[in-house]
């Protein structure tokens, strides 16, 4: 069977092997060792606060359209953060995990940043968006969940349209990609800060959106579910192109998950601002006799209200 007839969805791990090691200095090349298990060795660097991971041996994986792909092409120069998520993310996509194999090889085959020269062992080159399919794919053979490796490659491609390096476009192309990305999360963004206030009747000069109008509140939710899902996928299919996919995951899940980050974000200040606090020990303890007083204030004018 050919590796375009093969489904790409069934996971099949033994894909990933042990890639040896890069020749280097004082130190003679490792040969891949296909059948064998990958191993994952990192070595962790901090700088400045940044953390970051080298990688001691080469990750091996047979692609089913490229063949057999190494990385990183030098572990002596090569750095990774593990899965680029932001912090507020990392519930819904960890760092690590089943997909972390799949992640390191996304990695190397785009470092250094930028650069378009990677050539697999059957003299394919991989461009950016390439490697991002190759991700894709790596995440089913490596047993990722369906939705979550989507929800993945979606975020990485949208980040390979802003981007527009390594990927061979024009530069007309590039900035069409650009604008598309760019403008359709501002405007899930402004829609979603609209519908916010239309739920709860503080449109004072803003634009009342057709979808939710002045309606008993459980209507003007139904409705702002329900925009939130069918302008991404409008704007998706209509702008996106060949990327309309990601422009639909990525666009629906920004308008729905709008809330949950407004929270996250809360909470993630309220969270520093106690760490700054805590740092200054009379600070600290104000803000604690603060709180507990207004805890007390709110228990007495609740028994006085009873």
């Amino acid at each position: 069977m050919s590796r375009d007839a093969e489904n790409p969805f069934t996971p099949q791990p033994s894909r990933f092997y042990d890639g040896g090691v890069d020749a280097g200095e004082g130190q003679e090349e490792v040969s891949p060792k296909p059948g064998s298990k990958a191993r994952i060795e990192l070595v962790r660097y901090a700088d400045d606060g940044s953390e970051q991971f080298a990688m001691q041996r080469r990750i091996a994986y047979d692609d089913r359209h490229l063949g057999e792909l190494l990385v990183p092409r030098n572990t002596r120069t090569f750095r990774s953060d593990l899965t680029s998520v932001p912090a507020l993310f990392t519930w819904l996509v960890p760092k690590t995990g089943e997909h972390l194999p799949a992640t390191l090889l996304h990695d190397g085959l785009i470092h250094p940043p930028g650069d378009p020269t990677y050539i697999s062992t059957e003299d394919r080159v991989v461009l950016r968006v390439e490697a991002d399919r190759v991700l894709r794919d790596a995440m089913a053979d490596a047993g990722t969940a369906l939705i979550r490796r989507w929800l993945v490659w979606s975020a990485v491609s949208t980040v390979t349209m802003l981007d527009g390096k390594g990927t061979g476009w024009s530069k007309r192309r590039a900035w069409y990609y650009r604008l598309t990305a760019g403008l359709t999360v501002l405007l899930i963004f402004a829609l979603g800060i609209c519908a916010s206030l239309d739920l709860f009747d503080a449109t004072t000069g803003i634009p009342t959106l057709p979808w939710m109008g002045d309606r008993p509140w459980f209507v003007e939710l139904v409705g702002g579910l329900s925009g939130a899902v069918v302008i991404p996928l409008v704007l998706a299919l209509l702008f996106w192109g060949p990327f309309r996919i990601a422009g639909a995951v990525v666009g629906v899940s920004l308008a729905v998950l709008l809330y949950v980050t407004f929270a996250l974000l809360a909470l993630t200040a309220l969270y520093q601002v106690l760490e700054l606090m805590a740092k200054r020990q009379k600070a600290a303890l104000g803000l604690a006799g603060v709180l507990v007083g207004m805890g007390m204030v709110v228990l007495l004018v609740s028994v006085a209200v009873r």
